[in-house]
């Protein structure tokens, strides 16, 4: 084994200095998100903050980390690794790898790009900056290169194996003119790959200076004490789970093929000492792009359980001892190359909703009822009068479920998305020929009713100005089911995608899925988010909060009553006491009969 990817043996260090470097490498983390976030060029970046930045350890560890998307969280390890097995003592200063590969370092699409900067001090590796960020374009069959038809993986862009972006400082310039031949808007991703450069050189900057300073023993100390904090709480954590195997069905959505959901299963056995989410037993791969690879499966595990062990806690490589993941290749969730991969965040998603299903039961206080789950992705693209291409690429907004405290989050992205935003919609009129019609809650549909009630979905509608038109790609799972709701909380609603033709009222199709679907100049489309589940009895809740909602308009006069057995006055929202206790009562009686 290489020296660098030994565990040293340190003699105890005072626990000031510990502190300041530590600090001193969380900075770094979050200075190469921001550096990432000003000097991209595609609003994916800048606006959304589809990226994640990371420092790790000379041998592969997670120390620091600054995301936008949680589904990032933990995932950057697996590119180190992927580096370090396949260059090992061959890596030298100034190097800077590249890779996008699904089923070895990067476990998403071929739009998620990794950039990795090894740290050398005094010619010593100590380390690595890393980040991930989404492309807009790599290529492909289709712009934004993400496709819900694909049928294999070489239709959905550019496959960068792990590969020098930067020998030894010095720029592989017939990559870079690959990359510009092989993409649709080239000024925007070759931005896109300097800034990621430039925000790992920053990064790695910012560790050589700890080291200059405090020694690289002392760096070394406080990484090692940091990630066996992290083991620490995570087994702390453990023992607040319960314990057994807990079995899970559902369906995987947005089958293009034949439409049809596909039946799925997790099982998850938690020990006193481990946690692991098995996947075996699947149907294999299909020949769509919602399938998943390994590496996608494991760091969706990873992410999962430090959300339900330790989501307040600093994040390093000791969060994740306790996980375990069975995933042998040829399920669904662990296609074999080629298959097509790019829809990865349907998988990822119903993984994660299946361990919040059955864990629900057990830590009702800790977890939400059902959310919108699907990241409700979209691509609009068109070309300019000069043969240019124009493309949004954007997660949707959309309802949370309920929890034991209080109602659920509105108009926020689904946990895989994590700590991410809309586009503006100033930003989207300002550069795409479209206007925003509408972007509000979606209070026409009644659900989600519970003692706390599931948070509203929202409705997002574009309206195509482009006279030669345009073209809409998209996939919102959770299409066929909605959220579900907890203790005695009532369901919310699906997802959905409507198309609306110029002139009209109505739409012509109502859908959860859309491949390069045409749009005509006054066109419009319709991006509508799921209301969460609900949370406990809906006779339950306090009076005084509905008549909230109906003054906030989320709810109607007569959903308060039908959902929530609350009389009141039309014109002046007053509460009937008498008549709601009434309602409250019949409502009670007609549930034990």
């Amino acid at each position: 084994m290489p020296e660098h990817h030994k565990t040293p043996v340190h003699p105890p260090q005072d626990p000031f200095t510990t502190e300041i470097i530590l600090d001193g490498l969380y900075a770094a983390a979050r200075e190469m998100f921001v550096t990432l976030g000003r000097t991209s060029k595609s609003p994916i970046i800048y606006e959304v903050l589809d990226y994640a930045c990371g420092i790790y350890s000379a041998r592969g560890e997670l120390v620091a980390q600054d995301n936008g998307v949680t589904g990032f969280l933990g995932t950057l390890r697996f590119a180190v690794k992927e580096v370090m097995d396949k260059f090992g003592d061959r890596i030298r200063p100034g190097d800077m790898f590249i890779t996008n590969d699904p089923w070895t370092g990067n476990g998403s699409h071929l739009s998620d790009v990794n950039l990795i900067h090894p740290i050398f001090h005094d010619d010593v590796l100590v380390g690595y900056s890393v980040n991930k960020a989404h492309w807009t374009e790599v290529g492909g069959k289709d712009p934004g290169s993400w496709s819900v038809d694909a049928t294999d993986v070489f239709q959905e862009g550019l496959l960068f194996p792990c590969i020098h972006l930067y020998y030894e400082g010095e720029i592989n310039q017939p990559l870079v003119e690959m990359i510009e031949a092989n993409v649709r808007t080239p000024d925007d991703t070759l931005g896109d790959m300097f800034a990621q450069a430039a925000s790992l050189r920053v990064g790695s900057n910012r560790v050589v200076e700890l080291c200059r300073k405090y020694g690289r023993a002392s760096v070394d100390i406080a990484i090692a004490e940091h990630i066996r904090r992290g083991e620490e709480r995570a087994r702390r954590s453990m023992a607040e789970l319960p314990k057994g195997i807990f079995e899970i069905d559902d369906v995987m959505e947005n089958n293009i093929q034949s439409n049809e959901p596909i039946p799925v299963h997790l099982k998850l056995s938690i020990s006193d000492e481990t946690f692991e989410v098995d996947v075996s037993g699947n149907r294999g791969p299909v020949p769509t792009s919602i399938n998943g690879t390994a590496v996608g499966v494991a760091a969706q595990a990873r992410t999962v359980f430090k959300i339900i062990s330790d989501p307040d806690g600093p994040v390093n490589e000791g969060n994740f001892e306790p996980v375990r993941v069975v995933a042998p290749e040829g399920t669904i969730f662990t296609a074999p190359r080629p298959a097509a991969v790019s829809i990865h965040w349907e998988y990822k998603s119903i993984l994660a909703d299946m361990i919040y299903r059955a864990m629900a039961p057990h830590l009702p206080h800790r977890l939400p009822a059902g959310h919108q789950l699907s990241t409700c992705a979209t691509i609009v693209d068109g070309k300019h009068e000069n043969g240019e291409y124009w493309l949004i690429v954007e997660p949707s907004l959309g309802g949370w479920g309920a929890t034991a405290e209080r109602d659920g989050q509105q108009g926020q992205h689904p946990v895989g998305n994590g700590e991410t935003y809309n586009l503006p919609v100033e930003v989207i009129e300002t550069r795409y020929p479209i206007r925003v019609e509408q972007f509000g809650f979606d209070t026409e549909h009644p659900a989600g009713a519970g003692r706390h009630r599931g948070g509203l979905g929202v409705i997002k509608e574009y309206r195509i100005l482009s006279p030669s038109g345009a073209h809409v790609t998209a996939t919102f799972g959770r299409h066929h089911r909605p959220p579900w709701g907890v203790l005695g909380g009532e369901d919310g609603t699906p997802n959905r995608i409507e198309v609306v033709p110029a002139g009209a009222d109505e739409p012509v199709l109502t859908t959860g899925t859309l491949a390069r679907y045409r749009l005509e100049s006054g066109d419009s489309v319709r991006f509508i988010t799921a209301i969460g589940g609900g949370w406990g009895n809906p006779l339950e809740r306090d009076p005084a909060a509905v008549v909230e909602d109906v003054e906030n308009g989320y709810i109607t006069v007569a959903t308060a009553r039908e959902r929530y057995g609350v009389a009141m006055d039309p014109a002046s929202l007053a509460v009937d006491l008498t008549e709601t206790s009434d309602l409250r009562r019949e409502e009670v009686t007609k549930g034990q009969s």
